[in-house]
């Protein structure tokens, strides 16, 4: 008896070593001699070999465990699967695989009462956030839970991926999160301070991009946190300088994001991208005048004016947009078939903020003929020689006009000329204009 269990304490030491290195000979050579030592475990964390490959991205090895009926929702002591390890350690095609096995998505570990969506969502890992979001829309996780509640579902604090993701300074995550259904306004449990919405813990990290995003995607400045406080205070209060003055109530209110209109969930990658780049440069040029003259200065915008492609000459005049005389054509709607610019259908679809109580918003009607617009399309340009191009690339995004009269000017200052677009928009408007100057030279006064 005494042999038996030192021969089997052997094998899982040896198992244990070899998953982890990925050698995969030695490791199917041990199975072979003692099938049940797939399902032995460590002595303290109780890491089965499956949790031991997964956490070090052996594919290969967790490939092999899972064709071994190894249980791919086995738990350690801290019930915490190999997905969640897999998801903590960034390891995207071990989650990948773990999903194709039938990892359950929605199992909840001990600690903090968190699932592998809080932990990619926390850790940064934008590959796997996508990976596990993707099977949520295809899994029993539609069905039973919902693709919404899975999204925002909190953890033992109270705080779901977006707040996580938010504190951890993890803009790529924000944005995935957003863009699919993540609740910007949702207040947290026991998780940061009692009360805090995504922006507060964004600004508690003095994270400028997250704090970009959760503006642009309709965040708001003056929620209160259980303790009172708004943003902006938080911001301060960690020595944030250019947070706060970003989330100053008295600053100009950012352009935000139509989420909440059909056709924008409906959009194709390719036009969603041009719109999403053309609202974060309003914004950006929204950012500078909040920041002139003061210590801080945002960084330079991804996206440089100063690289405009000689063959922005070849585009006719014809295809300016009709409206601002300001940009390129770049956009088509459909189905009239009508062209503009992607700052235009910004201002068109973005002049008020998205009302969380409206269910079925207002369809947007096409400026030129007044019918509902069903879908928006990329324009591709045809040049002399036959061939096509994006005109969604930055280096043509500035027309002829723009470089000649408008350079280094907002993007929506052409519009703020047009007058049937300037009856659009009110007083919570996130368009930048000429009245945006008056709160330039404003203190930052305490809240």
């Amino acid at each position: 008896m005494g042999q038996r269990l030192s021969c089997g304490t052997s094998d899982e030491h040896g198992l244990f070593t070899a998953v982890q290195c990925g050698d995969l000979e030695t490791v199917k050579g041990l199975i072979e001699r003692n099938p049940s030592v797939v399902h032995h475990s460590t002595v303290y964390d109780g890491q089965s070999a499956l949790h031991i490959a997964a956490a070090n991205g052996q594919i290969e090895v967790v490939s092999m465990l899972i064709e071994q009926s190894a249980n791919p929702d086995l738990l350690n002591r801290y019930k915490q699967t190999s997905l969640m390890l897999a998801a903590m350690h960034g390891k995207i095609s071990c989650v990948q695989k773990l999903i194709e096995a039938g990892a359950n998505i929605l199992m909840f570990d001990s600690l903090n009462g968190r699932t592998c969506l809080h932990y990619a969502a926390y850790y940064g890992h934008s590959d796997c956030l996508k990976a596990i979001l993707s099977a949520a829309r295809t899994s029993h996780v539609a069905s039973s839970w919902g693709y919404a509640r899975f999204v925002n579902v909190k953890d033992g604090k109270g705080a779901t991926p977006l707040h996580l993701a938010a504190r951890q300074r993890r803009p790529e995550c924000v944005h995935i999160l957003l863009d699919n259904g993540a609740l910007i306004c949702a207040s947290t449990g026991g998780y940061g301070f009692p009360g805090s919405t995504p922006l507060h813990l964004a600004a508690r990290a003095g994270s400028l991009d997250c704090i970009r995003d959760l503006l642009a995607w309709g965040a708001d400045r003056l929620q209160r946190d259980d303790s009172g406080r708004i943003p902006y205070t938080v911001a301060l209060r960690h020595k944030h300088g250019a947070c706060a003055a970003l989330l100053n109530p008295s600053s100009a209110e950012p352009l935000v994001w139509p989420s909440a209109l059909k056709f924008v969930s409906e959009l194709n990658e390719e036009a969603k991208h041009l719109l999403e780049c053309a609202l974060m440069e309003a914004n950006m040029e929204r950012e500078k005048n909040i920041l002139k003259g003061t210590a801080f200065s945002p960084p330079s915008p991804t996206n440089s004016d100063d690289a405009v492609d000689d063959n922005i000459s070849e585009v006719s005049d014809t295809e300016v947009c009709c409206i601002c005389f300001d940009q390129l054509c770049t956009i088509q709607v459909q189905d009239c078939g009508h062209q503009m610019c992607a700052h235009c259908i910004l201002a068109l679809c973005c002049h008020n903020k998205p009302n969380p109580t409206t269910t079925s918003p207002t369809t947007p009607l096409c400026p030129f003929c007044r019918s509902n617009i069903v879908q928006l399309d990329v324009i591709k340009l045809e040049k002399e020689n036959g061939t096509s191009h994006d005109v969604s690339s930055s280096k043509l995004r500035k027309s002829r006009i723009s470089r000649n009269f408008s350079e280094g000017s907002s993007s929506f200052k052409g519009l703020s000329a047009v007058s049937s677009f300037g009856k659009m928009v009110g007083r919570g408007s996130g368009r930048i204009n000429a009245a945006e100057n008056e709160f330039i030279d404003k203190p930052i006064i305490l809240d």
